[in-house]
């Protein structure tokens, strides 16, 4: 499993209209082949940057099978003009020993690792 994480930074004022539109391009991301779950979480010290953290089954079905398809010209069409500067994008793979949940944590809200 490979975890992308994207730094996002939003222009002032837009991050209801944001989080609005990234409300509509979440159904164009989760029906992708290779997904397999993402979290968008807003930053309580900066109230312009957001993390994006998407859980695919391989790096390719990222890099070029979404960025690769006509469906990332939708999500990009109801994005990328939120962005300044343009995100950071980063892919990571879990270090298998060392990796934990705490007991009694509900992992339905974690991200798929």
């Amino acid at each position: 499993m490979i975890l992308e994480v994207a730094h996002l930074q939003v222009v002032p004022g837009q991050a209801a209209a944001f989080e609005q539109a990234f409300g509509q391009a979440q159904t164009i991301i989760s029906a992708m082949p290779g997904y397999a779950g993402h979290q968008l979480q807003h930053s309580l010290t900066d109230p312009h940057r957001y993390l994006l953290l998407v859980s695919w089954q391989r790096l390719e079905d990222h890099t070029q099978g979404f960025r690769g398809s006509a469906q990332y010209q939708q999500w990009k069409a109801l994005l990328h003009h939120f962005y300044d500067p343009f995100p950071t994008v980063e892919h990571y793979q879990a270090v298998e020993h060392c990796q934990a949940v705490a007991l009694g944590v509900n992992t339905a809200a974690l991200p798929a690792v």
